[in-house]
Protein backbone atom coordinates (compact mmCIF):
# COMPACT_ATOMS: atom_id res chain seq x y z
CA UNK A 1 0.00 0.00 0.00
CA UNK A 2 1.15 3.51 -0.33
CA UNK A 3 1.38 5.97 2.26
CA UNK A 4 -1.52 7.81 1.70
CA UNK A 5 -3.67 4.64 2.42
CA UNK A 6 -1.34 3.57 5.20
CA UNK A 7 -1.85 6.90 7.30
CA UNK A 8 -5.61 6.78 6.41
CA UNK A 9 -5.63 2.99 8.27
CA UNK A 10 -3.10 4.52 10.97
CA UNK A 11 -6.31 7.58 11.54
CA UNK A 12 -8.46 4.72 12.24
CA UNK A 13 -7.18 2.27 14.38
CA UNK A 14 -4.97 4.52 16.83
CA UNK A 15 -6.22 7.06 18.90
CA UNK A 16 -4.81 9.02 22.52
CA UNK A 17 -8.82 9.32 23.19
CA UNK A 18 -9.71 5.42 22.94
CA UNK A 19 -6.42 3.41 23.86
CA UNK A 20 -8.76 -0.05 24.33
CA UNK A 21 -7.66 -1.47 21.21
CA UNK A 22 -3.82 0.59 20.45
CA UNK A 23 -2.45 -2.83 19.32
CA UNK A 24 1.43 -2.85 17.97
CA UNK A 25 2.13 -1.68 14.63
CA UNK A 26 4.49 -2.92 12.28
CA UNK A 27 5.15 -1.27 9.05
CA UNK A 28 7.43 -3.46 6.65
CA UNK A 29 9.28 -2.02 3.13
CA UNK A 30 12.36 -1.38 1.51
CA UNK A 31 15.25 0.41 2.79
CA UNK A 32 15.17 4.22 2.62
CA UNK A 33 11.73 5.01 1.61
CA UNK A 34 10.45 6.61 4.68
CA UNK A 35 9.06 4.01 7.41
CA UNK A 36 10.57 5.90 10.43
CA UNK A 37 9.56 9.57 9.09
CA UNK A 38 5.76 7.30 8.87
CA UNK A 39 6.49 6.87 12.94
CA UNK A 40 7.53 10.43 13.55
CA UNK A 41 4.42 12.14 11.22
CA UNK A 42 2.02 9.78 13.28
CA UNK A 43 3.12 10.37 16.35
CA UNK A 44 2.98 14.29 15.28
CA UNK A 45 -1.43 13.86 14.49
CA UNK A 46 -1.55 12.00 17.31
CA UNK A 47 0.16 14.93 19.62
CA UNK A 48 2.76 11.89 21.17
CA UNK A 49 6.47 12.42 21.94
CA UNK A 50 8.41 9.57 20.65
CA UNK A 51 10.96 7.05 22.46
CA UNK A 52 13.24 5.66 19.72
CA UNK A 53 15.11 2.57 20.64
CA UNK A 54 17.41 0.44 17.99
CA UNK A 55 16.42 -2.86 18.68
CA UNK A 56 19.47 -4.10 16.53
CA UNK A 57 21.43 -2.10 18.95
CA UNK A 58 20.39 -3.52 22.23
CA UNK A 59 21.14 -6.00 24.67
CA UNK A 60 19.99 -7.98 27.30
CA UNK A 61 20.43 -5.26 30.09
CA UNK A 62 18.84 -2.76 28.00
CA UNK A 63 15.74 -4.45 28.77
CA UNK A 64 16.00 -5.95 31.92
CA UNK A 65 17.85 -2.84 33.50
CA UNK A 66 20.91 -2.77 36.01
CA UNK A 67 20.88 -4.47 39.19
CA UNK A 68 20.37 -1.23 41.90
CA UNK A 69 23.05 -0.94 44.74
CA UNK A 70 20.60 -1.44 47.27
CA UNK A 71 18.95 -5.25 47.61
CA UNK A 72 15.73 -5.57 48.99
CA UNK A 73 15.46 -7.72 52.36
CA UNK A 74 12.30 -9.84 52.63
CA UNK A 75 10.19 -10.61 55.87
CA UNK A 76 12.64 -13.59 56.71
CA UNK A 77 15.91 -11.30 55.80
CA UNK A 78 16.62 -12.98 52.87
CA UNK A 79 18.41 -10.09 50.36
CA UNK A 80 17.10 -9.95 47.05
CA UNK A 81 18.38 -8.17 44.25
CA UNK A 82 16.35 -5.59 42.53
CA UNK A 83 16.99 -4.29 39.12
CA UNK A 84 16.59 -0.32 38.14
CA UNK A 85 15.02 -0.32 34.05
CA UNK A 86 16.27 2.54 32.15
CA UNK A 87 14.93 5.44 31.37
CA UNK A 88 12.97 4.79 27.75
CA UNK A 89 11.30 2.22 29.68
CA UNK A 90 10.19 4.45 32.67
CA UNK A 91 9.56 6.93 30.34
CA UNK A 92 6.95 4.97 28.33
CA UNK A 93 5.47 3.54 31.55
CA UNK A 94 4.73 6.60 33.22
CA UNK A 95 3.44 8.60 30.27
CA UNK A 96 1.62 8.21 27.04
CA UNK A 97 4.24 7.94 24.40
CA UNK A 98 5.30 6.25 20.70
CA UNK A 99 7.92 3.83 21.60
CA UNK A 100 9.66 3.07 18.63
CA UNK A 101 11.08 -0.10 18.22
CA UNK A 102 13.38 0.22 15.13
CA UNK A 103 14.62 -2.78 13.36
CA UNK A 104 13.00 -5.24 15.46
CA UNK A 105 13.95 -8.24 12.85
CA UNK A 106 17.33 -7.32 13.36
CA UNK A 107 17.72 -7.49 17.05
CA UNK A 108 19.46 -10.68 18.93
CA UNK A 109 17.37 -13.37 19.23
CA UNK A 110 17.25 -12.92 23.30
CA UNK A 111 15.93 -9.10 22.70
CA UNK A 112 13.17 -10.28 20.79
CA UNK A 113 12.09 -13.29 22.80
CA UNK A 114 12.02 -10.48 25.75
CA UNK A 115 10.00 -8.04 23.38
CA UNK A 116 7.34 -10.52 23.17
CA UNK A 117 5.82 -9.76 26.63
CA UNK A 118 6.18 -6.14 25.94
CA UNK A 119 4.20 -6.22 22.73
CA UNK A 120 1.54 -8.43 24.20
CA UNK A 121 0.92 -7.86 27.37
CA UNK A 122 2.37 -4.12 27.33
CA UNK A 123 4.66 -4.93 30.32
CA UNK A 124 7.79 -6.19 30.77
CA UNK A 125 10.12 -7.04 34.15
CA UNK A 126 7.01 -5.66 36.05
CA UNK A 127 7.17 -2.45 34.43
CA UNK A 128 3.40 -1.69 33.06
CA UNK A 129 3.24 0.52 30.17
CA UNK A 130 1.22 3.66 30.15
CA UNK A 131 -2.09 3.06 29.12
CA UNK A 132 -1.74 5.74 26.12
CA UNK A 133 2.04 4.02 24.99
CA UNK A 134 1.04 3.77 21.40
CA UNK A 135 4.07 0.67 20.13
CA UNK A 136 5.77 0.94 16.74
CA UNK A 137 8.51 -0.60 14.52
CA UNK A 138 9.60 -0.08 11.37
CA UNK A 139 11.36 -3.21 9.51
CA UNK A 140 12.93 -4.34 6.18
CA UNK A 141 11.52 -7.73 6.24
CA UNK A 142 8.36 -9.54 4.69
CA UNK A 143 8.46 -9.71 0.94
CA UNK A 144 12.07 -7.87 0.67
CA UNK A 145 13.46 -9.93 3.31
CA UNK A 146 15.73 -11.95 1.29
CA UNK A 147 17.79 -8.96 -0.03
CA UNK A 148 18.74 -7.95 3.59
CA UNK A 149 20.64 -9.54 6.42
CA UNK A 150 17.53 -9.43 8.78
CA UNK A 151 15.81 -12.43 10.68
CA UNK A 152 12.58 -12.94 10.07
CA UNK A 153 10.07 -13.17 13.06
CA UNK A 154 8.27 -16.39 14.12
CA UNK A 155 4.53 -17.15 13.96
CA UNK A 156 4.35 -16.08 17.22
CA UNK A 157 6.19 -12.97 17.65
CA UNK A 158 4.40 -11.64 14.52
CA UNK A 159 1.09 -12.67 15.24
CA UNK A 160 1.82 -9.89 18.30
CA UNK A 161 1.91 -7.37 15.72
CA UNK A 162 -1.30 -5.33 12.99
CA UNK A 163 1.55 -5.71 9.92
CA UNK A 164 1.49 -3.64 7.08
CA UNK A 165 3.46 -3.86 4.11
CA UNK A 166 4.23 -0.43 1.99
CA UNK A 167 4.84 0.06 -1.51
CA UNK A 168 4.90 4.37 -1.38
CA UNK A 169 4.71 5.97 -4.70
CA UNK A 170 6.42 8.88 -6.23
CA UNK A 171 3.71 11.10 -5.69
CA UNK A 172 4.08 10.41 -1.61
CA UNK A 173 7.71 11.57 -1.95
CA UNK A 174 6.79 14.59 -4.52
CA UNK A 175 4.16 15.62 -1.80
CA UNK A 176 6.26 15.41 1.15
CA UNK A 177 9.31 17.11 -0.55
CA UNK A 178 7.58 19.86 -2.19
CA UNK A 179 8.54 22.11 0.84
CA UNK A 180 11.47 19.70 1.90
CA UNK A 181 14.05 20.12 -0.94
CA UNK A 182 15.24 22.45 -3.72
CA UNK A 183 12.69 22.99 -6.81
CA UNK A 184 15.63 21.66 -9.13
CA UNK A 185 16.04 18.05 -7.34
CA UNK A 186 11.91 18.36 -7.02
CA UNK A 187 11.63 18.81 -10.99
CA UNK A 188 14.18 16.54 -11.53
CA UNK A 189 12.80 13.43 -10.00
CA UNK A 190 9.01 14.15 -11.19
CA UNK A 191 10.54 13.96 -14.72
CA UNK A 192 12.92 11.45 -14.24
CA UNK A 193 10.71 9.15 -11.29
CA UNK A 194 12.94 6.02 -11.95
CA UNK A 195 15.97 7.89 -10.66
CA UNK A 196 13.96 8.09 -7.24
CA UNK A 197 15.10 4.91 -6.14
CA UNK A 198 16.48 1.72 -7.76
CA UNK A 199 14.02 -1.67 -7.54
CA UNK A 200 16.19 -4.35 -9.79
CA UNK A 201 18.29 -6.99 -8.45
CA UNK A 202 21.38 -5.45 -6.33
CA UNK A 203 24.80 -5.84 -7.49
CA UNK A 204 27.58 -6.19 -4.43
CA UNK A 205 28.99 -3.25 -4.22
CA UNK A 206 26.62 -0.94 -6.41
CA UNK A 207 25.72 2.29 -5.20
CA UNK A 208 21.99 2.79 -5.87
CA UNK A 209 19.59 5.86 -5.24
CA UNK A 210 16.90 5.83 -2.61
CA UNK A 211 14.29 8.00 -1.18
CA UNK A 212 16.90 8.78 1.90
CA UNK A 213 20.03 9.02 -0.79
CA UNK A 214 17.93 11.89 -2.92
CA UNK A 215 16.95 14.00 0.47
CA UNK A 216 20.45 13.50 2.07
CA UNK A 217 22.22 14.70 -2.01
CA UNK A 218 19.66 17.71 -1.91
CA UNK A 219 21.03 18.70 1.67
CA UNK A 220 24.46 18.61 0.43
CA UNK A 221 24.16 20.71 -2.66
CA UNK A 222 22.43 23.14 -0.67
CA UNK A 223 24.61 23.81 1.34
CA UNK A 224 27.36 23.85 -1.05
CA UNK A 225 25.18 26.28 -3.09
CA UNK A 226 25.81 24.29 -5.94
CA UNK A 227 22.38 24.95 -7.16
CA UNK A 228 23.28 28.31 -8.00
CA UNK A 229 26.24 27.77 -10.20
CA UNK A 230 25.88 26.31 -13.79
CA UNK A 231 29.65 26.50 -15.31
CA UNK A 232 31.60 23.24 -16.77
CA UNK A 233 33.55 23.14 -13.53
CA UNK A 234 30.28 23.39 -11.07
CA UNK A 235 28.30 20.54 -12.89
CA UNK A 236 31.56 18.24 -12.93
CA UNK A 237 31.55 18.47 -9.24
CA UNK A 238 27.61 18.08 -8.91
CA UNK A 239 27.75 14.80 -11.32
CA UNK A 240 30.86 13.67 -8.62
CA UNK A 241 28.70 14.41 -6.09
CA UNK A 242 25.74 12.68 -7.31
CA UNK A 243 27.47 9.46 -8.20
CA UNK A 244 28.82 9.19 -4.27
CA UNK A 245 25.34 9.13 -3.35
CA UNK A 246 23.11 7.74 -5.99
CA UNK A 247 24.98 6.07 -8.03
CA UNK A 248 26.59 7.20 -11.57
CA UNK A 249 23.09 6.56 -13.85
CA UNK A 250 21.33 8.94 -11.30
CA UNK A 251 24.97 11.24 -11.77
CA UNK A 252 24.64 11.45 -15.37
CA UNK A 253 21.03 12.31 -15.64
CA UNK A 254 21.10 15.07 -12.88
CA UNK A 255 23.81 16.60 -14.51
CA UNK A 256 21.76 16.69 -17.96
CA UNK A 257 18.96 17.60 -16.21
CA UNK A 258 20.88 20.18 -14.14
CA UNK A 259 22.26 21.83 -17.82
CA UNK A 260 18.83 21.43 -19.71
CA UNK A 261 17.33 23.91 -16.74
CA UNK A 262 20.48 25.81 -16.86
CA UNK A 263 18.65 29.25 -17.75
CA UNK A 264 18.04 29.66 -14.16
CA UNK A 265 15.21 31.75 -13.99
CA UNK A 266 12.37 31.31 -11.40
CA UNK A 267 8.89 31.62 -11.01
CA UNK A 268 9.32 35.29 -9.63
CA UNK A 269 11.12 36.36 -12.59
CA UNK A 270 7.70 35.27 -14.79
CA UNK A 271 4.86 36.44 -12.72
CA UNK A 272 6.01 39.29 -11.05
CA UNK A 273 8.62 40.66 -12.67
CA UNK A 274 7.55 40.19 -16.07
CA UNK A 275 10.76 38.79 -18.12
CA UNK A 276 9.00 36.24 -20.16
CA UNK A 277 10.23 38.47 -23.49
CA UNK A 278 13.84 36.60 -22.31
CA UNK A 279 12.22 32.72 -23.01
CA UNK A 280 12.34 33.66 -26.55
CA UNK A 281 14.19 31.30 -28.51
CA UNK A 282 14.76 28.79 -25.39
CA UNK A 283 14.98 25.58 -26.55
CA UNK A 284 11.77 23.10 -25.10
CA UNK A 285 13.97 21.79 -21.94
CA UNK A 286 14.18 25.54 -20.62
CA UNK A 287 10.85 26.25 -20.82
CA UNK A 288 9.71 22.67 -18.99
CA UNK A 289 11.97 23.18 -16.41
CA UNK A 290 10.73 26.59 -15.98
CA UNK A 291 7.26 25.25 -15.91
CA UNK A 292 8.30 22.89 -13.11
CA UNK A 293 9.49 25.79 -11.29
CA UNK A 294 6.48 27.24 -11.86
CA UNK A 295 3.98 24.82 -11.33
CA UNK A 296 5.83 23.98 -7.67
CA UNK A 297 6.29 27.56 -6.79
CA UNK A 298 4.83 28.81 -3.38
CA UNK A 299 3.31 31.99 -5.16
CA UNK A 300 0.50 30.04 -6.94
CA UNK A 301 -0.89 29.42 -3.05
CA UNK A 302 -0.64 33.21 -2.30
CA UNK A 303 -3.99 34.25 -1.83
CA UNK A 304 -3.55 37.35 -3.82
CA UNK A 305 -2.20 38.87 -7.01
CA UNK A 306 -1.48 41.94 -8.76
CA UNK A 307 -3.27 42.06 -11.81
CA UNK A 308 0.06 42.18 -13.80
CA UNK A 309 0.77 38.90 -11.74
CA UNK A 310 -1.90 37.38 -14.48
CA UNK A 311 -0.90 39.47 -17.43
CA UNK A 312 3.38 38.45 -17.08
CA UNK A 313 1.69 34.91 -16.79
CA UNK A 314 -0.64 34.84 -20.00
CA UNK A 315 2.51 36.38 -22.09
CA UNK A 316 4.31 33.43 -21.42
CA UNK A 317 1.68 31.05 -21.51
CA UNK A 318 0.71 32.34 -25.37
CA UNK A 319 4.59 33.10 -26.33
CA UNK A 320 5.97 29.31 -25.42
CA UNK A 321 6.12 26.05 -28.14
CA UNK A 322 2.85 24.47 -27.66
CA UNK A 323 4.44 21.30 -26.46
CA UNK A 324 5.71 23.32 -22.94
CA UNK A 325 2.23 25.07 -23.17
CA UNK A 326 0.39 21.56 -22.91
CA UNK A 327 2.69 20.48 -20.01
CA UNK A 328 2.11 24.24 -18.50
CA UNK A 329 -1.77 23.90 -18.83
CA UNK A 330 -1.76 20.21 -17.27
CA UNK A 331 0.40 21.27 -14.17
CA UNK A 332 -1.09 24.23 -13.41
CA UNK A 333 -4.63 23.21 -13.81
CA UNK A 334 -3.48 20.70 -11.10
CA UNK A 335 -3.95 17.04 -12.92
CA UNK A 336 -0.70 15.42 -13.78
CA UNK A 337 -0.69 11.41 -14.11
CA UNK A 338 2.70 9.60 -15.09
CA UNK A 339 3.84 5.94 -14.68
CA UNK A 340 6.10 4.48 -12.89
CA UNK A 341 9.39 2.47 -14.19
CA UNK A 342 7.56 -0.47 -13.13
CA UNK A 343 4.51 0.47 -15.14
CA UNK A 344 2.57 1.36 -11.95
CA UNK A 345 0.62 4.38 -12.24
CA UNK A 346 1.02 7.69 -9.83
CA UNK A 347 -0.47 10.66 -10.13
CA UNK A 348 0.97 14.47 -8.75
CA UNK A 349 -1.55 17.64 -9.18
CA UNK A 350 -0.61 21.15 -7.39
CA UNK A 351 -2.01 23.76 -9.76
CA UNK A 352 -3.06 27.31 -9.07
CA UNK A 353 -5.83 28.02 -6.16
CA UNK A 354 -9.22 28.03 -8.19
CA UNK A 355 -9.26 31.96 -7.85
CA UNK A 356 -5.87 32.45 -9.76
CA UNK A 357 -7.33 29.73 -11.90
CA UNK A 358 -10.69 31.79 -12.85
CA UNK A 359 -8.75 35.46 -13.30
CA UNK A 360 -6.01 33.72 -15.19
CA UNK A 361 -8.48 32.09 -17.72
CA UNK A 362 -10.02 35.35 -18.65
CA UNK A 363 -6.63 37.33 -18.99
CA UNK A 364 -5.73 38.65 -22.24
CA UNK A 365 -2.15 38.67 -22.83
CA UNK A 366 -0.31 41.79 -25.08
CA UNK A 367 -1.52 40.73 -28.27
CA UNK A 368 -5.51 40.91 -26.53
CA UNK A 369 -5.87 37.12 -26.84
CA UNK A 370 -7.17 35.67 -23.49
CA UNK A 371 -5.56 32.69 -21.67
CA UNK A 372 -9.23 30.30 -22.85
CA UNK A 373 -8.79 31.25 -26.40
CA UNK A 374 -5.14 30.65 -27.09
CA UNK A 375 -5.94 27.13 -25.24
CA UNK A 376 -8.59 26.75 -27.47
CA UNK A 377 -6.75 27.00 -30.52
CA UNK A 378 -4.28 25.00 -29.07
CA UNK A 379 -6.78 22.00 -29.14
CA UNK A 380 -9.09 23.22 -32.24
CA UNK A 381 -6.90 25.41 -33.90
CA UNK A 382 -9.56 27.63 -34.17
CA UNK A 383 -9.51 30.99 -31.84
CA UNK A 384 -13.47 31.79 -31.62
CA UNK A 385 -15.33 28.54 -32.72
CA UNK A 386 -18.42 29.56 -31.57
CA UNK A 387 -19.20 26.08 -30.00
CA UNK A 388 -20.27 25.56 -25.84
CA UNK A 389 -17.27 23.72 -23.99
CA UNK A 390 -19.62 20.23 -24.18
CA UNK A 391 -19.73 20.28 -27.58
CA UNK A 392 -16.24 22.15 -28.79
CA UNK A 393 -14.57 18.87 -26.78
CA UNK A 394 -17.18 16.53 -28.47
CA UNK A 395 -16.28 17.68 -31.44
CA UNK A 396 -12.29 17.93 -31.31
CA UNK A 397 -13.01 14.04 -30.00
CA UNK A 398 -15.07 13.32 -33.15
CA UNK A 399 -12.29 14.78 -35.67
CA UNK A 400 -9.35 12.52 -33.62
CA UNK A 401 -11.29 9.83 -34.86
CA UNK A 402 -10.62 10.38 -38.42
CA UNK A 403 -7.23 11.92 -38.02
CA UNK A 404 -4.95 10.07 -35.80
CA UNK A 405 -2.53 12.70 -35.96
CA UNK A 406 -4.66 15.55 -34.28
CA UNK A 407 -3.40 19.00 -33.36
CA UNK A 408 -0.89 16.95 -31.39
CA UNK A 409 0.30 13.38 -31.57
CA UNK A 410 -1.68 11.61 -29.09
CA UNK A 411 -4.60 13.09 -28.37
CA UNK A 412 -6.33 10.66 -29.81
CA UNK A 413 -5.73 9.42 -26.37
CA UNK A 414 -8.69 11.61 -25.20
CA UNK A 415 -11.29 9.42 -27.05
CA UNK A 416 -11.48 6.97 -24.71
CA UNK A 417 -10.41 9.27 -21.13
CA UNK A 418 -13.78 12.11 -22.20
CA UNK A 419 -16.67 11.36 -20.22
CA UNK A 420 -18.52 14.75 -18.57
CA UNK A 421 -19.63 12.81 -15.44
CA UNK A 422 -15.56 12.11 -14.90
CA UNK A 423 -13.38 14.75 -15.97
CA UNK A 424 -10.00 13.45 -14.31
CA UNK A 425 -10.58 9.49 -16.06
CA UNK A 426 -7.67 9.98 -17.83
CA UNK A 427 -5.47 7.48 -15.82
CA UNK A 428 -2.38 5.92 -17.57
CA UNK A 429 -2.21 8.66 -20.30
CA UNK A 430 1.79 9.68 -20.02
CA UNK A 431 1.99 13.61 -20.21
CA UNK A 432 5.94 13.35 -20.79
CA UNK A 433 5.05 12.04 -24.05
CA UNK A 434 2.76 15.00 -25.35
CA UNK A 435 0.84 16.33 -22.28
CA UNK A 436 -2.66 17.54 -24.21
CA UNK A 437 -4.74 14.28 -23.04
CA UNK A 438 -4.27 15.21 -19.33
CA UNK A 439 -4.46 19.07 -20.72
CA UNK A 440 -7.88 18.10 -22.43
CA UNK A 441 -9.14 16.53 -19.56
CA UNK A 442 -8.19 19.53 -17.06
CA UNK A 443 -9.79 22.08 -19.85
CA UNK A 444 -12.74 19.68 -19.75
CA UNK A 445 -12.97 20.09 -16.26
CA UNK A 446 -12.57 23.51 -15.33
CA UNK A 447 -14.77 24.43 -18.00
CA UNK A 448 -17.97 24.51 -15.60
CA UNK A 449 -16.40 27.47 -13.32
CA UNK A 450 -15.85 29.71 -16.23
CA UNK A 451 -17.49 29.80 -19.53
CA UNK A 452 -15.44 29.08 -22.79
Amino acid sequence: MDFKTLFQILKNILSTEDNSVNFPVMIRGRHGIGKSEVVYLAANWLNLEVVERRASQMQEGDVVGMPDSDPVITDKGTKVATFNSFDWLIECCENPRVLFLDEIDRAQPQIKQALMELTDSRKIFGKILHPGTIIMSAVNGGKYGAEYQVGELDPAELDRWVVFDVEPTVLDWLDWAKDKVHPTMHSFIELHPEHLEFRGPYEPGKVYPSRRSTVRLDAALQRAKLYDMNDDNALSLVEAITEGFSGIEVAMAFRKHLKASGKGMQARDIIVDGRWRETKGWSLMDHIALVQRIGNSPLLDSPKWEAGCYTNLANYFTSMPSESAADFWTKLTGHHIQTHSDNSVYAYSKGFEEHHLVKFMQTKDDNGVTVTEHFRFLLTGERDSGYSREDMIKKHVEESQSNSAGYFPGIQDAQSNYSPESPFSSAGVQPTQTGISDAQSNYNQIGRTVVV
